[in-house]
Formats: structure tokens, C-alpha cells, sequence
């Protein structure tokens, strides 16, 4: 049996680590010890070179509610609160060096948001419902929006931060907030899909990819071009990007590929 104190469930299997917020009797509230789990899980998946792909799931009706409230307004006798610790949350799944996919049955709101946009592919139910309440509650959406706005359309930025409104998963799929939003029966193969791909990857390349979509916007186009292109010439060159064009000229699966019985006696969740 789960112990009571275990808010964030760790499963590995074939290449991928699941972490499943685990406390659905604040709604997976980010409280610091759920954050701290979190964190933890994160820490220990990046250092594990089985694994390829961290799948953020959740038990219960919701993904995640945001703040744990109560959390704060206790914390108001100390003249403090504890959402610092967020940013370090957000930070560690945006800089991951594995792919971090986000599957999302149910609502989210505020901070929870802010977990789903540091996700590199999010994907959703279409009944899932979001919303950035913080104005409500006479506060700001401050530190999600480092990796909320980088994903939302301004437009729909400024609607939603300011109204406070709800919206569905289709909405949330159209302002770039989730990669996709599928029927909830669906949500289960949707996200195994996107896994089955992840892991097919090479890790060095996979880390590599995610950088360059993190590049600042060039200012000179042919420097910019001149130094991917030394860029690319690397990875063609390095171990894994001779291993790989070796692999596709003899049709066979990179050695990087997990193989199916790679972990299986662990009895976890994962398709490789």
C-alpha cells in the first residue's frame, strides 16, 4: 500500500519515468511537499540513463489546482509564502533534458497551468477545463507566465489572465497552451503514442533539439546559420549520429532504442 506521505508516484518502464501527482484530497494542490516530491522525482529520472521520456500524470478527478491555499494562509503569520518554491518546479521540467510529456484528464488552474506550459508536449480531454483564476483571488499569474506566455497566443494571453474565465481542452489546444486535446477515451493511446515516438530518440539529440527550440531569435542570418551548421556537423560525427545513420542503412532500431523486455520485470506502466 501507498504510504499516506507519498504525494508524487514514481513508475519506470521500457525507457519512460511516470511521476503521478498522488494527493487528490487537495485536488494535487502544489504544496511544498508535493512540489518537493516532485522535484525529487524529476532529479532522479534525469539522472537515470534508462530513461528516456518523464510522463507528468495525476490521480483523481483533477490535474492540478494550483496553489495549496491553505498552505499560504498559514504561512501569512511568517510574513512569507511558499510559491517560491514553483518557479524552482517550473524550471527543472522546462530545462529537463528528456522530453517531459504532460497527460491532463481533468481541470487545472493557475499554478497547474504553469506545469502544463513547462511541458514539452502537453496533451489533454477535451472536457479538461483551465483557467487562470490568480486575479480572483487578488493576485497575478507572476511566476507561471515564464513558461505560460512563450506557449499562448498574446491575444489569448491577455483575455484570460485578466477575465480569470474558463475554457476547455479545444480552447487550450488552440492558444498553444496543450499539444492536443483528444476525447477523454482516447487520452490513454494519445499519450502513449507521443511516448513510443520520444523513445525512439537518441538522448543526446533529443537534449540537443530542446535547446535549439529554446534559441533566442537571430539577429544576423547567415552567423546564425554558419554556427548551426558547425552545430549540425557534430551531432552527424558524434557517436550516437554515426550509430544512427548506421542503424537506418541496415534497417534495424538504434541501440538507444529501449527494447521491450529492457525493464519489464519492474510491472510498471510503459510501452517502449
Amino acid at each position: 500500500m501507498t504510504s499516506p506521505d507519498v504525494l508524487v508516484r514514481v513508475a519506470t518502464a521500457h525507457g519512460v519515468t511516470t511521476l503521478t501527482l498522488d494527493s487528490p484530497h487537495n485536488r494535487n494542490a502544489l504544496s511544498t511537499p508535493l512540489m518537493t516530491q516532485l522535484l525529487a522525482g524529476l532529479a532522479e529520472a534525469v539522472a537515470d540513463d534508462s530513461v528516456r521520456v518523464i510522463v507528468l500524470d495525476h490521480t483523481g478527478p483533477v490535474f492540478c489546482s494550483g496553489a495549496d491555499l491553505k498552505e499560504t494562509a498559514a504561512a501569512y503569520a511568517a510574513g512569507t509564502v511558499p510559491a517560491g518554491m514553483l518557479g524552482d518546479v517550473l524550471a527543472a521540467v522546462w530545462e529537463c533534458p528528456k522530453p517531459v510529456v504532460a497527460k491532463v484528464a481533468g481541470p487545472a488552474r493557475a499554478g497547474g497551468l504553469g506545469l502544463i506550459a513547462a511541458a514539452d508536449l502537453a496533451v489533454c480531454a477535451r472536457e479538461a477545463t483551465f483557467a487562470f483564476t490568480e486575479v480572483r483571488i487578488g493576485v497575478i499569474p507572476a511566476v507561471i507566465s515564464a513558461t505560460v506566455l512563450p506557449r499562448l497566443h498574446p491575444r489569448a494571453a491577455a483575455e484570460l489572465y485578466l477575465t480569470g474565465d474558463t475554457f476547455d481542452g479545444r480552447r487550450a489546444a488552440e492558444i498553444g497552451l496543450v499539444t492536443a486535446a483528444v476525447p477523454a477515451d482516447g487520452l490513454d493511446a494519445a499519450v502513449a503514442a507521443y511516448r513510443d515516438s520520444l523513445v525512439r530518440g537518441a538522448p543526446g539529440a533529443l537534449a540537443g533539439a530542446k535547446q535549439l527550440l529554446r534559441r533566442p531569435p537571430a539577429t544576423d542570418l547567415r552567423t546564425e546559420i554558419a554556427g548551426l551548421s558547425t552545430l549540425s556537423t557534430g551531432y552527424f560525427l558524434s557517436e550516437e549520429g554515426r550509430e544512427g545513420v548506421l542503424a537506418f542503412r541496415e534497417k534495424r532500431p538504434a541501440r538507444w532504442v529501449p527494447s521491450a523486455g529492457d525493464d519489464a520485470a519492474s510491472g510498471a506502466d510503459g510501452d517502449g
